[in-house]
C-alpha cells in the first residue's frame, strides 16, 4: 500500500486507504467550508497560472480560466488574476468582471509583472468595488516578461516567479483563510 502525504493547513496526514482519503475529504470540507473559486488568465509564459496553483491548492480552491466562468454564486470567496499588459488585467478578466453580480462577495486579485507592483491591481479593484464586491486581499510579484519591446532585451525577471514567490503567494492565500470571512 502507498503512503500518500498531504498538507492541510499546515497539518501533514498520512494517508493509506481509501477510508483515510474519504476522512481527510470530510475533514477539509468541516474544517473549510469556504468555497472558494480563483479565475486565472495566463498566457505567454504561464506566470500568473504559476501563482494561482500555488493559491489553489492552498485553498482547496476551484481554478478555472474567465471564459469557462459563468456563475459564481455557489463561492463564498472568488480570487481575480492575470498577468498585467499595459497597467492593466487580462482584457477577458475586466470583461468578466464586468458581466458578474458581485455585490457583497468577497474577493481577492492577484497579478504577475515584469515589476511585480502591486499598484497594478488597484483598476480591478476599483471595478469589483463599484460592482459591489468586497476586497480581502490583493497580492503582486514578479514574473517573467517578453511582451512587446521587452521581447528585443531579452525580457526582464526571468526566472520569476520563483519559489520564494510561490512560498509568498501561498502565505498569502492561507491567510485569507485566517481572515475574518
Amino acid at each position: 500500500m502507498t503512503i500518500i502525504l498531504k498538507s492541510l493547513n499546515g497539518i501533514t496526514w498520512e494517508i493509506g486507504s481509501e477510508y483515510d482519503e474519504t476522512i481527510f475529504a470530510l475533514l477539509k470540507e468541516t474544517i473549510f467550508c469556504l468555497k472558494t473559486l480563483i479565475v486565472c488568465e495566463s498566457y505567454h509564459h504561464k506566470n500568473t497560472l504559476k501563482v494561482a496553483s500555488r493559491m489553489a491548492a492552498e485553498l482547496y480552491a476551484d481554478l478555472l480560466p474567465a471564459g469557462e466562468v459563468d456563475d459564481i454564486e455557489k463561492y463564498d470567496l472568488v480570487g481575480f488574476g492575470s498577468g498585467i499588459y499595459f497597467n492593466k488585467h487580462h482584457r477577458r478578466l475586466r470583461e468578466l468582471v464586468e458581466k458578474l453580480n458581485l455585490k457583497d462577495k468577497r474577493v481577492f486579485v492577484f497579478s504577475t509583472s515584469g515589476i511585480g507592483f502591486k499598484c497594478f491591481n488597484r483598476g480591478l479593484i476599483r471595478k469589483l468595488r463599484k460592482k459591489g464586491a468586497v476586497i480581502v486581499g490583493s497580492f503582486a510579484c514578479r514574473g517573467y516578461d517578453t511582451f512587446g519591446i521587452l521581447k528585443k532585451i531579452g525580457g526582464i525577471a526571468r526566472g520569476r516567479p520563483n519559489e520564494l514567490d510561490l512560498e509568498k503567494a501561498e502565505a498569502f492565500a492561507h491567510g485569507l483563510l485566517r481572515a475574518d470571512l
